[in-house]
């Protein structure tokens, strides 16, 4: 629902903040008052097309915002979730558009910078505008099928469809995959067998390849570190008698000394007790380095000709990798693929044969599918036709006629028909499109058929019709307003209009109206109009710029009669 629409600086409007009901919503006004205005600065706000013409002239930039309330699961969030937007199901949802004098525009969403294309997209999933040249909503021949099928209630048959599609896809992939590997020629089938008996003979491992580079490169390095530790080892031992021995030699001296002096040492005593713990330490840590000496030296006495075996085998690796354009990792992956292409020549004719059975069944499970859904849709569509061709008559429409033409297209995941509704205005004209055929005023009375078929099935949210009862009045402006009053049971109606029996139905009553303002500038504004006020509105739309006391007794009457919903 649209609850507020906030404009600054648009054409006549300088400032405007309206506050909408649910329900129907009417506005009124005389022409030239600026309705147009205001439903181009909606515009502004939903995505439309903007032109640097619609900002006031004196003004640097016009504004519009639109604030709306959406049920959990609204058509309109899922492009704001792919977009990233933060939307949450508890707060509204505010759509701000700015327009510079210089024709610059920048576009909002709950305060966060969008581009125009998103906000479009958003734009007609919250609001749908039915005028006598908008080309959008019934008028887009591309939702004439959704909306049939949600007349239809459709959702599981489509449903099985998508899925005969996905098994039909998936069969033709098949298919296609087998068939061509069984057309490989004799070079082809030669060149697998090589490939998979070099792949083979070579055997490549898991990680092999990181292991053999990490090997060669300690073997590159190994004589020369092993004289190193050679070295290391003769400077730890020394010449004639090592440090071992003195150190050893060292600590019995010291234990003579602390055994003739005993305890009575003093100072003394604890510093020959520091020294022999540290000369024992030293011991245990030479011991330990003599060892991991050895260990390493031994490590580095590596294998004569092993690195020679090493890079030879890197090197095959490699090379083979090379020949193929992958790397050494890829080329187990490599020989399952060739195994399995070669697999499937050799077996290709059983299983281009069992492909062919089974793509042959799934073609047949998706034309049963497909079919059954057509067969419902033609049904369907008879019974949307007779729908709207009950509306007619009262909507002044009874000499036209309407269809919904069917055509088979290329077959896809929502079956093989391409739908569109057509009408035929007089009798023994040919059907067309609805916006080529029907007149500015039969165009909007159409829709408002349409929508009231249609009602409970789809989910607009914000229906406008714009002056919808254009050149008709008495009982057919009667007839238009019940059934706009009908849809307001649905969705929220905003209808432009300038007939007093859609204004006395509706809920809410606004009038816009023009006005001189001291400074000499001409203002639109926006007026929501209660008892008195809405009285005298609806009589001067009764008997024009004189309002007589027979007009307000008529306007008594009507408003009595929408205050009562007599529908």
């Amino acid at each position: 629902m649209l609850n507020t629409l906030s404009i600054r600086n648009v054409v006549l409007i300088d400032t405007l903040d309206a506050g909408f009901g649910a329900g129907l919503c009417a506005l009124t006004g005389e022409t030239g008052a600026g309705k147009s205005i205001l439903l181009g600065a909606l515009g502004l706000a939903l995505g439309q097309r903007a032109d640097r013409g619609q900002v006031r002239t004196g003004a640097d930039e016009a504004s519009a915002v639109a604030e709306f309330d959406l049920p959990s699961q609204h058509p309109a969030l899922a492009p704001l979730l792919d977009a990233g937007v933060d939307v949450s199901d508890e707060d509204p949802l505010i759509l701000r558009r700015r327009l510079t004098a210089d024709g610059k525009s920048r576009a909002y969403i709950n305060d966060q910078s969008a581009s125009i294309t998103l906000m479009r997209q958003v734009g007609e999933r919250l609001v749908e505008i039915h005028g006598q040249h908008d080309g959008r909503g019934l008028m887009d021949v591309r939702t004439h099928l959704g909306l049939l099928d949600r007349f239809a209630r459709h959702d599981t048959r489509i449903n099985t469809v998508k899925q005969a599609w996905k098994a039909l896809s998936s069969a033709q992939e098949r298919y296609d995959t087998l068939l061509a590997a069984s057309q490989s020629s004799a070079e082809e089938e030669d060149f697998l067998r090589h490939a998979l008996e070099e792949i083979d003979t070579l055997d490549p491992q898991p990680g092999e390849d990181t292991e053999l580079s990490t090997e060669r490169q300690f073997l590159m390095h190994a004589e020369r570190a092993l004289t190193d530790l050679q070295e290391a080892e003769q400077a730890l031992s020394g010449d004639g008698e090592g440090l071992e021995q003195r150190l050893t030699t060292a600590l019995r001296g010291l234990e003579r000394v602390r055994e003739h002096i005993g305890n009575s040492g003093g100072a003394a005593g604890e510093a020959l007790n520091r020294a022999a713990g540290a000369i024992d330490r030293a011991l245990i840590e030479f011991e330990e380095a003599n060892e991991a000496l050895g260990e390493a030296s031994r490590a580095f006495d590596v294998e004569p000709g092993r690195l020679n075996e090493v890079e030879e085998r890197l090197f095959a690796l490699r090379a083979l990798a090379r020949k193929h354009g992958v790397e050494v990792e890829a080329l187990e992956a490599l020989r399952e693929r060739f195994a399995t292409q070669l697999d499937a020549i050799d077996h290709s004719e059983q299983r281009v044969s069992e492909a062919e059975n089974a793509l042959r069944a799934a073609r047949d499970g998706y034309e049963a599918a497909s079919n059954a859904l057509t067969a419902s849709r033609k049904k369907a569509a008879k019974g949307l036709v007779k729908r709207v061709m009950d509306e007619l008559p009262d909507l002044k429409l009874d000499k036209a006629r309407f269809q919904v033409s069917f055509e088979t297209t290329k077959p896809g995941p929502g079956g093989v028909d391409s739908v569109r509704f057509e009408i035929s205005t007089n009798p023994g004209s040919a059907f067309g499109p609805l916006d080529k055929i029907a007149s500015g005023g039969e165009l909007s009375r159409f829709s408002l058929a349409l929508k009231v078929a249609l009602a409970g099935e789809d989910e607009p949210g914000v229906m406008i019709f714009d002056e919808v009862d254009q050149g008709v009045g008495g009982a057919v402006a009667d007839a238009v307003g019940r059934r706009l009053k009908r849809l307001s049971d649905q969705a929220q109606i905003l209808v432009v209009t300038h007939s007093p029996q859609v204004a006395a139905l509706a809920d809410h009553h606004w009038k816009i109206q023009k006005t001189d303002g001291k400074d000499g500038q001409t203002r639109t504004t926006l007026v929501r109009l209660e008892g008195d006020h809405r009285r005298e509105e609806v009589a001067r739309m009764l008997s024009g710029a004189d309002i007589t006391d027979a007009a307000r007794a008529q306007a008594d009457a009507l408003l009595s009669v929408g205050s009562g919903q007599l529908l």
